[in-house]
């Protein structure tokens, strides 16, 4: 069985073999991506697109108002919680015709 000190050691040296693999590697990755940028003649809009901006559908849009205070004129679309003129009453005798 090994001892703290000696696990201690091995996961030194094993981080150190980590980071020596992992920059060969990317290295060799960066490499491959400049010969295929430069084989195929690509620009950065085309490797690094810009995020796509959502649709029209996607954002809310404004929403006509469906009820009217007849004493304040004040109103509201039945979305959300309710205003405290309409709030636990019949809301067909506010309903906008």
């Amino acid at each position: 069985m090994s001892s703290y000190k000696d696990l201690l050691a091995q996961r030194e040296a094993l981080e150190a073999k980590i980071q020596e693999a992992r920059k060969v590697e990317v290295a060799a990755a960066v490499a491959k991506v400049r010969e295929l940028v430069a084989d195929f003649g690509l620009t950065t809009e085309d490797v690094f697109q810009a995020p796509r901006a959502r649709s029209s559908s996607v954002k809310g849009g404004t929403v006509p108002a469906k009820y009217r205070d007849p004493n304040t004129g004040a109103t509201w679309t039945g979305r959300g919680k309710a205003p405290t003129w309409i709030k636990d009453q019949d809301r067909d005798q506010f309903l906008i015709k």
